[in-house]
């Protein structure tokens, strides 16, 4: 790997960080994960300049490994359990209704696909094509991703918001 390579990762690990960590935090609704996320993927990113040489485009390259990355985390075992030192009676208050707040807890809900289909979509505003490519899907399943992920968020902030 050249230099000028070298020097490029780290331009692009400093001025991307900030943009790739909302994107994760979309994904995955928790600051820690997101956090996480985002570390993991961009050493897969310079891991992966380093080994490949030259990347032609490390933002589609950084953004295509964050997602798989996310619903990767989401296969494993370990990641579907939860300890909790006490349960609760019932769910946690709802009545904020920051619509911030709203979507977030709707895109809690959604599939790890559904999310990342609509994070890329309408959070990094790609085409359908784009995302299809983005996540080695076909553009109809993006769509059908898309059209239940919608529908499934309106629903979630429908109750959210009653």
């Amino acid at each position: 790997m050249r230099a000028d390579d070298d020097v490029a990762l780290r331009a692009f690990v400093e001025s991307r960080r900030t943009a790739l960590f909302r994107s994760a935090y979309l994904l995955c609704g928790d600051r820690h994960e997101a956090e996480d996320l985002v570390q993991s993927a961009l050493v897969k990113v310079v891991l992966g300049g380093r080994r490949h040489g030259r990347l032609d485009n490390i933002e589609a390259y950084a953004r295509k490994t964050l997602v798989n990355t996310f619903i990767a985390g989401r296969r494993r075992f370990w990641r579907r359990e939860r300890a909790y030192g006490e349960l609760p009676d019932r769910p946690g208050n709802t009545a904020d209704t920051d619509t911030g707040l709203v979507v977030r807890q709707a895109l809690a809900r959604l599939t790890a696909r559904q999310r990342a289909v609509l994070v890329l979509r309408y959070w990094e505003d790609l085409s359908v094509e784009a995302t299809a490519e983005a996540l080695g899907m076909r553009t109809n399943t993006v769509k059908s991703h898309t059209a239940r992920g919608l529908a499934a968020l309106r629903a979630g902030m429908a109750e959210e918001l009653v």
